[in-house]
């Protein structure tokens, strides 16, 4: 019977450990010992804090010690520090950090939460710089937004492109600071792929982040002022952002001889169990079940760490319940944006050597004709034998979480592709559509499985048309004004069946659109009428969020005495028209706009209103090839705005 736990590090596995093991017994010993001041507090919010979206610091503390130890009847012991276990005689040796006294406290069972720590990798110049930051906890929090608020830094240099720096980024830029993101893979989010990741290096862009992709950081100079790279480029700044990962803190299991896995993580079984029976570990600082591959990671996300905890804590009173792996579904906020995935990405299956196939849509976040619908880029990874769901990934700035959130249950639920058209989900114009993103995607995969529809993708059709390949864009004429896949020709699917004779049936014939559904429609007639065919998979929007153009504002360039370049953008620009296209999905935005210049006279200036994140390729792209300018460019929440003046 246990009588005694003890439980190292708080926040969200020991802490849930703690109250779970309350509500289960109220005769346990419950000790909880926490090297910080905090024991339980909003790990998630500190960026936030720092950018004051969250005005009151107190919020982003969860339970303070007072409150949990009478509430739930738990010894807390915070600024102690558990400095060595001995699993023979089962006792932990623990320090009090304000009175440096050294005691030994015995247990029945011991739970280990001690999370993760930023990684700070030996860079030249890095103990000099005076003002570096990590930020994982409350401590961390208050010395960035105090430098911020004292200091008022102009510039900024984040380096890292994961949950914790783009979050950063974001709400420096919030504070007003121009701030350059180091990354040094070719894109930033890992969870999500290359091609989903390029919507927000866009965007980012956008919002004017410097992004710096494929470049580390070779040493600091002028005590952090400089930020030199890898490639000789030199980068000022008054204030850098560390956040290239965290390493699990493992230094008491490694003495303690628990087994650890090739990452560093602590080894456990299903039950959460390490090495040692009596011995639990939970949260970050775990080596875990991958859900999807059943192989090992280190997945530190807060949701798995709370269920952790509340299964450890049953175990250790003697029940025995499974923890079925985590499965990674995660979201992240990139300012007018949110990202979100669950399961596998490629990346990973491909490391595995696992086969998948993988469709691109790009719905609407709900019925086109209700104000504010937002497109949504949602990816859907699956096994085309069996139909199982590998993983999902999607960006949008409107219903991102709710598809993510579907698809995640049912990966948990193991539901198929074809299980996702039968869903029935809830609609009404302002929320969805008769048809959900969801259902969507599983008609495509399903598609797919059952031969109704092949396809090629995004970064393969380019070699195709190089080697020779037939590529057929039946969009309309003027939609190919604002951006087209090079070496395609032009064949509007209403007008496919009378121009059948210009294609050859010895070859197979490539067909593209604005987003796939045109595509597969041409595929169709062009199958029914003996043609080998395939589709290009999420057509040309997935194509262009790659290789698309960027935004060209009315900008003068100048050089300030310091030899930085120092842009000015033209902001003060004053409308003729302005024409609302939000919500309508392709081709009406593109006719609307031409109709709308046409009717303009020549010097005129149109403001177009969007919500299809598609455009911010699209038009600039469009504009050039017709010779008129694009004057601003502005976001506010959904709704995107162009000046354009016309030639």
């Amino acid at each position: 019977m246990t009588k005694k736990v003890v439980i190292v590090g708080g926040v969200a596995g020991g802490a849930t450990a703690a109250a779970k093991l309350r509500r289960i017994s109220e005769d346990v010993e419950i000790i909880l010992v926490e090297r910080g001041e905090h024991i339980s507090f909003a790990n998630c919010g500190l960026p936030y804090y720092i950018g004051e979206t969250i005005k009151d610091r107190s919020k982003l503390l969860v339970q303070t010690v007072k409150g949990m130890s009478d509430r739930f009847k738990i010894d807390i012991r915070n600024l102690s520090e558990v400095l060595s276990i001995d699993p023979e005689h089962k006792n932990v040796t623990i320090k009090n950090l304000q009175t440096e006294e050294v005691y030994v406290e015995t247990y029945d069972k011991l739970l280990l939460s001690p999370g993760a720590r930023p990684i700070v990798p030996p860079i030249p110049g890095l103990n000099e710089n005076e003002t570096l930051f990590t930020l994982r906890n409350i401590p961390d929090t208050d010395k960035i937004k105090n430098y911020v608020d004292q200091q008022n830094p102009k510039k900024a240099v984040v380096i890292g492109g994961g949950f914790i720096g783009i979050e950063m980024a974001e709400n420096l830029v919030d504070r007003g600071i121009e701030v350059t993101l180091i990354e040094m893979s070719n894109q930033i989010m890992a969870p999500i792929d290359f091609e989903m990741a390029s919507i927000l290096h866009a965007h980012l862009k956008e919002k004017g982040v410097r992004l710096v992709l494929e470049n580390g950081v070779q040493s600091f100079a002028d005590q952090g002022k400089q930020v030199i790279l890898s490639d000789g480029t030199i980068i000022h700044t008054e204030m850098t952002i560390l956040s290239i990962g965290v390493r699990p803190e493992n230094e008491l299991a490694k003495t303690a001889g628990l087994d650890l896995g090739e990452r560093g993580g602590i080894l456990i079984n299903e039950y959460l169990q390490t090495s040692n029976k009596d011995i639990y570990a939970v949260g970050d600082a775990v080596e875990v079940v991958d859900y999807i591959s059943g192989t090992k990671a280190m997945i530190p996300l807060a949701g798995p760490a709370n269920r952790q905890g509340r299964i450890a804590a049953n175990n250790m009173m003697g029940k025995h319940e499974k923890y079925q792996g985590t499965l990674g579904t995660s979201i992240a906020k990139v300012f007018d944006l949110a990202v979100a995935a669950t399961g596998n990405n490629e990346k990973t299956l491909k490391r595995l050597g696992v086969p998948y196939e993988v469709v691109h849509i790009h719905p609407s976040s709900h019925a086109g004709y209700y104000p504010g619908a937002a497109p949504i880029a949602l990816k859907l990874i699956f096994d085309k034998e069996t139909g199982k769901i590998f993983g999902a990934q999607a960006v949008g700035s409107d219903g991102v979480d709710k598809r993510i959130d579907v698809i995640a249950t049912a990966i948990k639920g193991g539901l198929t592709v074809e299980d996702l058209t039968n869903l029935e989900l809830s609609y009404a114009p302002p929320f969805s559509s008769a048809k959900d993103p969801v259902n969507m995607a599983g008609y495509v995969a399903t598609n797919i499985i059952e031969g109704e529809l092949e396809h090629v993708q995004w970064h393969e059709i380019d070699g195709i048309v190089a080697a020779g390949g037939v590529l057929v864009d039946v969009r309309e004429p003027m939609e190919r004004e604002f951006g087209f896949i090079e070496g395609s020709i032009n064949i509007p699917l209403n007008e496919l069946r009378n121009r059948l004779a210009e294609l050859s049936k010895d070859q197979t014939i490539y067909v593209s659109c604005q987003v796939g559904l045109r595509g597969y429609l041409a595929s169709r007639i062009l199958k029914n009428n003996g043609y080998k065919v395939k589709n290009v998979d999420g057509g040309w929007k997935t194509y262009s969020s790659v290789f698309g153009t960027n935004i060209d504002k009315d900008c003068e360039t100048t050089t300030n005495d310091l030899g930085e370049t120092v842009v000015k953008c033209n902001d003060n620009i004053q409308a003729d028209v302005t024409l609302d296209v939000a919500g309508l999905a392709c081709p009406m935005p593109v006719v609307k706009l031409k109709k709308g210049i046409d009717s303009l006279e020549s010097g005129k200036v149109i403001e177009l209103q969007v919500t299809d994140r598609g455009s911010l390729n699209d038009i600039p792209a469009w504009a050039r090839k017709s010779g008129h300018s694009i004057l601003k460019m502005d976001q506010s929440e959904k709704v995107i705005k162009f000046w354009i003046k016309k030639k």
